[in-house]
């Protein structure tokens, strides 16, 4: 009997890849869903026996999407698939009701092994002791739209994010609360506009390093929130009055925590490596506007990545801004095509 299988993604990249390592031997009719409202829908609708889930979604994410199945009591075997790999992730959504948890990024072996493990497909008895996946199969697949620069852009960042949060929340005891990563290609005058900091009262502190390896050459800028000192001061058991000297070695703690693992991931992804210039400090105590001003004249169009880390529980925000120059997008491009295939 066909099962209807059901892939929760905003990333559309990350949709195709999964449909694709699929067992081509398994009796599933696949379906696709962009967010955890869609995937609510779909298994009220009885399109989704068994449901791959991702967290980081618009409109409703995948913890509030179990949530809400658990308070209609729907019936649906789920498994996370997430770049978020901190333990605390794993630990909530299976108190939610999901079953297993399938950390980004994997290859279609391990995708079979997990399925296997978890008693949800077994290989036919003709099948050659290495099980295809869909890629090779005849079976049909929901129409994947085109997959443009920036969805793949977005599913690498996705899972560097993840690996970058995970660091910090080990080193802190903390959850961290992870976004949709921002990406888009800017004129340094866009650069204010598109991030997602409020500017109109806060003031930030930021430390910024310089990136270079296989082509591609960057800066990573770590924006910290000036509210957010006491508190990380507390978590990392800093005693006394909190100078400006105290707050800068905080600083330079989280920038080379979230900075050096989000690179990491981010190149290891792309089969590259990444050498990193020494942490320059940009400001302290300054608005946004002039923080971008007096550090601009060496920004020209790039590639803008942000993603906002939060401490939950704690007044701790702070944004990893990547900018990526523009004589590096012919080698990105080339990297990242494989994923547009589904490599």
């Amino acid at each position: 009997m066909t099962v209807p299988v059901l892939v929760c993604d905003d990333s559309s990249v990350a949709r195709k890849q999964m449909a694709q390592r699929l067992p081509e031997d398994w009796d599933i009719e696949v379906s696709f869903a962009q967010n955890g409202q869609e995937a609510v829908e779909a298994v009220e609708a009885g399109r989704a026996e068994i449901t791959f889930l991702d967290l980081n979604m618009p409109v409703m994410d995948g913890y509030q999407a179990l949530e809400s199945m658990l308070e209609k009591k729907l019936q649906t075997i789920t498994i996370v698939v997430s770049g978020d790999i901190q333990p605390e992730a794993e630990a909530r959504v299976k108190k939610l009701g999901a079953i297993g948890f399938l950390k980004k990024p994997f290859n279609g072996h391990e995708l079979i092994e997990f399925l296997q493990n978890y008693g949800l497909y077994q290989p036919a008895a003709n099948t050659e002791d290495s099980p295809k996946t869909v890629e090779s199969s005849k079976r049909a697949l929901p129409i994947v739209e085109n997959i443009q620069f920036t969805d793949c852009i977005q599913e690498v960042c996705n899972v560097a994010m993840g690996q970058a949060g995970d660091s910090l929340a080990r080193l802190l005891n903390v959850f961290v609360k992870l976004p949709v990563p921002s990406v888009n290609m800017l004129e340094v005058s866009e650069l204010q506009m598109a991030l997602s900091l409020s500017t109109e009262n806060s003031t930030y502190s930021a430390v910024c390093q310089g990136f270079i390896g296989s082509g591609v050459a960057g800066e990573a800028l770590l924006i910290f929130d000036d509210s957010s000192f006491a508190d990380m001061a507390t978590l990392l058991n800093y005693k006394g009055e909190l100078s400006h000297a105290v707050e800068l070695e905080l600083l330079m703690d989280v920038a080379s925590i979230l900075t050096g693992a989000f690179l990491n991931g981010f190149a290891s992804q792309l089969d590259m490596q990444f050498s990193q210039g020494h942490p320059v400090v940009l400001g302290q105590h300054v608005y946004v506007p002039d923080l971008l001003q007096a550090n601009a004249s060496h920004w020209h169009k790039m590639l803008a990545i942000e993603v906002t880390y939060e401490i939950e529980n704690y007044h701790i925000t702070c944004d990893l801004l990547l900018l990526i120059t523009g004589d590096s997008m012919d080698i990105l491009n080339e990297r990242l095509s494989f994923l547009g295939d589904g490599a």
